[in-house]
């Protein structure tokens, strides 16, 4: 008899779930499930009764019975489990517009997963996937974790070296959106070319070849220039200098353009700031309408809308890798995974996003090669920034934390990187209790939030 499948998603209030309710529909002949456990936080409860009503007409419009629970209660869904996902923002988007607009403030970059910001959003984000594992640990200690949330490397890395989970994949939507938006520009479909990925999360480049083994690169390059280039809806589309991608005959992410082209993004997201706002206040609108749309009794299908979330195609990567896993489907997916040789400018027993065969076993991965100098150096850099940043969530020590904001490249060392780094401890006090110590010292010698809007939201988490 075939048997049935549990899923719990931590996070289950987000504004994506209607994107993974789809993904799973889609793919039900192969992934029978039965019960989908939508778990949150009491702050988000309001968030969870509307997605969970609409996930639940979402599949009483389909073919198929499957129930949908809602509860705040992580034991209850976890218990029994086969698969787990993680989707949870620790802070929900106030504590990402405190990480954008601080250090904005002073002039730096502050972004959900690079920069000042990515570093404060994995030291809420790491303590909470870690505990989440603990309970898997008693409750389901046989499910696969699927994690989504960001930073997403970072945070299945922590899993790994910390949590001593291996039956974790990290995923992504960018590497999804390349390989959905990039065979048009060389006339092919996605079935006829040969995609390999390597590097980090938010962090990675690719190569593309076609079904008859030759290389389309170079090709891709040019096309890259004159067409759509398939970025997420929320990265500013500043174009790469194009004799930097024919010398390394490689296409970087979409977010590199916050390392090559630094000057130009971080000029942007000033004017954000000074303006209509960081990219999270401009979430939150989005997030709002989405909600609005989400309460409509009639809706039981994902609205176009959410395409604007800068989404797209999540569940293609979440539900895919779930069904290949249950059904050994062996599929080739890019995915945040331990190394194990595939990039040998790593350590091996490091987290690398990777292109991989995922089956019943996990990800076995695709051998890219050494990069050239240029890239090797980027990487190394920014997997030893990965490292520090983790630890100093695991440990909450100051000191590790400091030599994290040093040597990421997007945030300028010196005597004002301190100061942001400390008035993004004041402001996230909430959310940080193994730097309790700390925030309490910073507060005694005056650290203040000084960005006006993020005042009033510590203001606001204080008084809670």
């Amino acid at each position: 008899m075939e048997r049935k499948v549990k899923i719990a998603t931590i996070g289950g209030g987000s504004s994506y779930t209607p994107e993974l309710m789809e993904g799973f529909i889609k793919r039900y002949e192969e992934l029978p499930i039965k019960e989908i456990w939508l778990v949150d936080v009491a702050e988000g409860q309001e968030k969870l009764r509307i997605v969970s009503e609409m996930s639940q007409r979402m599949w009483d419009a389909s073919p198929y019975d499957v129930k949908i629970y809602a509860t705040l209660d992580r034991e209850e869904a976890l218990r029994d489990a086969d698969f787990v996902t993680t989707q949870f923002r620790v802070g929900q988007l106030d504590a990402r517009v405190k990480d954008e607009r601080i250090p904005a403030y002073y002039g730096m970059l502050g972004q959900e997963t690079n920069g000042a910001g990515g570093m404060f959003k994995a030291f809420r984000t790491i303590p909470v996937i870690l505990s989440i594992v603990e309970d898997m640990k008693r409750l389901c200690p046989d499910a696969w974790l699927i994690n989504f949330a960001n930073p997403s490397g970072m945070v299945t890395e922590a899993v790994v070296r910390y949590g001593k989970w291996e039956k974790v994949i990290g995923l992504c939507n960018v590497p999804v959106m390349a390989m959905m938006t990039e065979p048009e520009m060389l006339g092919e479909t996605k079935e006829d070319l040969i995609y390999k990925f390597a590097g980090l999360n938010h962090f990675h480049w690719h190569k593309v070849a076609d079904s008859h083994g030759n290389d389309r690169t170079n090709e891709l390059i040019d096309r890259l220039y004159a067409e759509n280039n398939g970025l997420p809806k929320n990265i500013f589309d500043v174009p790469f200098f194009k004799e930097q991608l024919q010398q390394m005959q490689m296409i970087p992410c979409g977010y590199h353009r916050y390392y090559y082209r630094e000057e130009e993004m971080l000029n942007h997201a000033l004017e954000e700031y000074q303006t209509i706002g960081t990219r999270a206040e401009q979430v939150k609108k989005t997030e709002a309408e989405l909600f609005e749309l989400y309460q409509d009794p009639e809706l039981d299908h994902k609205p176009e809308q959410l395409q604007q979330r800068g989404g797209a195609y999540y569940s293609d990567a979440a539900c895919e890798t779930i069904a290949s896993i249950y059904a050994n489907k062996e599929t080739q997916i890019v995915v945040s995974t331990k190394n194990d040789g595939a990039v040998p400018d790593l350590p091996a027993d490091c987290v690398v996003e990777v292109t991989a065969y995922v089956g019943a076993q996990g990800a076995r991965n695709v051998a890219f090669g050494s990069l050239p100098p240029a890239e090797r150096g980027w990487l190394q850099v920014m997997k030893n920034m990965e490292l520090l940043t983790i630890e100093a969530a695991v440990t909450g020590d100051y000191g590790t934390a400091l030599q994290a904001f040093t040597i990421n490249p997007l945030v300028r060392s010196g005597e004002t990187a301190k100061r942001i780094m400390d008035e993004l401890f004041v402001a996230h006090e909430a959310y940080l209790p193994q730097f309790k110590e700390t925030i309490h010292r910073l507060k005694e010698e005056g650290i203040e939030v000084q960005d006006e809007i993020a005042n009033n939201l510590t203001k606001t988490y204080q008084k809670q």
